[in-house]
């Protein structure tokens, strides 16, 4: 199972800051998040950026495996 890393307005939509799934690839991971966490969750996760491994994923289509990281990053703000 890929192991999930939810980082601040992610962390708070999914009301969590880890979690596991099971998904072949981003587009599915993107599909078990939203039915696990919900629609609040699914609008957040349109803003955020998905680090597989630390390389941005952009691509609906990229390959997960069952040992891989993955960040869920909302956009900051700062100086």
């Amino acid at each position: 199972m890929a192991t999930l890393r939810f980082f601040a307005g992610a962390a708070e939509a999914a009301q969590t800051e880890t979690a596991t799934l099971n998904a072949g690839t981003i587009g599915e991971l993107r599909t078990e998040l939203g039915e696990r966490y919900g629609n609040e969750f699914v609008r957040v996760l349109g803003l955020c950026s998905l680090l597989v491994n630390g390389a941005r994923a952009t691509d609906d289509a990229v390959a997960l495996s069952p040992t891989d990281a993955i960040d869920v990053l909302p956009p900051f703000a700062g100086g």
